[in-house]
């Protein structure tokens, strides 16, 4: 995937800083008391941050300071001349300060590629905030309007949904990029975001800019503190899917360990479905639930009392794959797995057509993306195993899953499967992972 667009969203993220620096240097700092307690802060928070899925990092502290300066107006009744220029100061100086910290402490590095990525979303969303707010402030429209009272408030909440929106597609825009998920895909995904933590963040911004209005700067220190909750919460959230995860990978290797499949097939099966669902236009959220799904998609297998060869369900009779699929879904069940998990593995057997030989798009989409998955991988390592090389048992493979076009398996998982590298040696199929 081209990195154009995260080259050209850092170039203007720096483009911006620099020209904003050069200016306030050159004018210098209005209210400087204000402005280094929100670079304290931003820097502060840099250093609190929390792992979203998808290895994505936020810092919400720091980036609802930043929010909150470029939303902020009069300062304990009194009227402030920042502007959208040191806001972009601001909120950069904050930033650096907060990389600066963390390396000084010790920090764990983490993923520098997910900090750096936040660093620009915050500054250019800051930065369209204040675009919107400060020359209307700084100019004396909002009284002229007249913007006062209930009308001010729900004009910042007007400008911080605004700013969600922005931050919200920039984010689509990299992920797009880092990932290969298609837009529409990671913008859902981050629109789903703004329910959780997101939401947050933009509404203790705006409550941190009208109270600090109010109370002045000690709302900063004082009314951030839900974020740091907050921030407790998906940390417990984080370890919970870190041990689903774990849980997963010890019951997918059950089967190899067992001798029911080959090594390896319960992986090689989900980075072909993580593959396909990306081809397909799957967000994060629902990669992540299809890799577990095709992780254990093969569970059931444990009941034969005599292993398939190669465990290759997929040469089973349709009988025999239901069964085994179902009993499989419900050893799933019981490990607190989320419900569309083992619902999909319940279905992967299903026949997948109606009677009038339609393909059955009732399925979920996870389900026949695994289907043509596992059968791929049962029918290339039946290719091995008969001495046929890489590249006669690929085709091998795609042609006999052909024969089951729009009948066992969905075409138009079929045709993503020849897209991302299933029918010929150019291409390799599923080389990344969902996120736990």
């Amino acid at each position: 995937m081209s990195g154009a667009a995260p080259a050209a969203l850092y170039g203007a993220a720096a483009g911006l800083f620099v020209a904003a620096l050069a200016h306030t240097v050159a004018h210098g700092l209005a209210e400087p008391a204000v402005a280094l307690a929100f670079v304290a802060l931003i820097a502060a928070g840099e250093c609190v941050r929390v792992v979203l899925p998808g290895d994505r990092e936020q810092a919400p502290v720091g980036t609802a300071a930043a929010l909150a300066y470029a939303l902020l107006g009069p300062l304990r009744g009194l009227p402030t001349s920042h502007g959208t220029l040191q806001v972009v100061t601001v909120a950069g100086l904050g930033t650096l300060a907060g990389a600066l910290l963390r390396r000084l402490a010790g920090r764990p590095p983490g993923a520098a590629r997910a900090r750096a990525d936040a660093a620009v979303r915050r500054l250019l969303t800051a930065a369209f905030a204040a675009v919107l707010f400060q020359p209307l402030y700084t100019s004396g429209a909002i009284d002229r309007l007249p913007l006062t009272g209930p009308r001010y408030g729900a004009f910042l909440i007007a400008v911080a949904a605004l700013a969600a929106l922005c931050d919200a597609a920039l984010a689509a825009v990299l992920q797009r990029s880092r990932t290969g998920v298609r837009f529409a895909a990671a913008l859902e995904d981050e629109l789903r975001s703004l329910a959780g933590i997101g939401s947050a963040i933009v509404a203790t911004g705006m409550l941190l800019s009208l109270l600090a209005g109010e109370v002045g700067l000690w709302a900063l220190p004082l009314f951030c503190s839900p974020l740091l909750l907050a921030r407790a919460a998906f940390r417990r959230a984080a370890a919970v899917r870190t041990t689903t995860g774990q849980t997963i990978a010890a019951l997918a290797r059950a089967t190899e360990v067992a001798g029911y499949t080959t090594p390896g097939h319960a992986r090689r099966v989900a980075d072909t479905a993580c593959a396909l669902g990306r081809e397909l236009g799957l967000g994060t959220r629902d990669l992540a639930l299809l890799e577990y799904a095709a992780l254990m998609h093969d569970i059931g297998q444990l009941s034969l009392v005599e292993p398939v060869a190669d465990g290759a369900t997929a040469l089973l009779p349709a009988e025999e794959q239901q069964r085994i699929a179902r009993l499989g879904s419900e050893v799933i069940r019981r490990t607190g797995v989320p419900r569309q998990v083992w619902q999909q593995v319940a279905m992967l057997a299903d026949p997948g057509r109606l009677p009038d030989g339609r393909p059955d798009r009732s399925l979920p989409v996870a389900a026949r993306i695994i289907r043509v998955a596992n059968a791929h991988d049962d029918l290339l390592t039946a290719a091995r195993s008969a001495g046929l090389t890489e590249v006669a048992g690929r085709l091998e493979a795609l042609e006999r899953l052909r024969l089951e076009r729009g009948r066992a398996y969905d075409p138009v998982v079929l045709d993503a499967l020849v897209r991302v590298g299933g029918g010929g040696p150019a291409a390799t199929v599923g080389d990344g992972r969902a996120a736990n």
